[in-house]
């Protein structure tokens, strides 16, 4: 995988496009809500916050057997944002997230973007994915659950761990 560039991914409702820091200031809003934290953590973070977030990303992990793969999520209809995906790439293995903003849920956003990336994970090389899920977080369950993936019997953080290994 090496060091390349980040490419949009288009999906049929959505284009993932690379993060910049530019999308903090419209992403900002779109992921504001705390309700969003009740799985992950955290809390909403400022249009400054995201700025040093976002750039922190686009300059890419320091470790450099790993890559970092961070989009915004667009619904193409509205021309806006409706969240992220990301993915933690290390040798043939993806790490991979995913939030959409309290007003863009129950569309199937979430899906559909994650569907998309992990076509473009499968084309760039990744044979395995792993996601880790809050077991009270029943939409990320279906989620991952329409990807393939399956609970492994791991958990971390007190989320369990989900994969799907493919063969090359």
């Amino acid at each position: 995988m090496g060091d390349q560039q980040l490419s949009e991914i288009r999906t049929a409702r959505l284009v993932l496009e690379p993060l910049t820091v530019e999308h903090a200031d419209e992403l900002a809003g779109v992921l504001g809500d705390a309700a969003l934290h009740t799985f992950i953590g955290g809390w909403p973070e400022t249009v400054d916050e995201l700025r040093v977030r976002y750039a922190r990303w686009a300059a890419g992990s320091p470790d450099p057997d790993v890559r970092w793969g961070n989009w915004a999520v667009r619904l193409v209809s509205a021309d806006a944002l409706a969240g992220t995906v990301q993915a933690t790439i290390q040798g043939e293995t993806a790490e991979v997230a995913w939030v959409v903003g309290t007003g863009w849920q129950g569309r199937g956003i979430a899906t559909e973007a994650a569907h998309g990336l992990l076509g473009w994970l499968f084309d760039e090389g990744v044979r395995t994915v792993v996601a880790h899920v809050h077991p009270d977080n029943l939409a990320s369950a279906r989620l991952v659950r329409s990807l393939g993936l399956r609970p492994n019997g791991r958990e971390q953080d007190g989320e369990v761990e989900w994969a799907l290994t493919v063969s090359s």
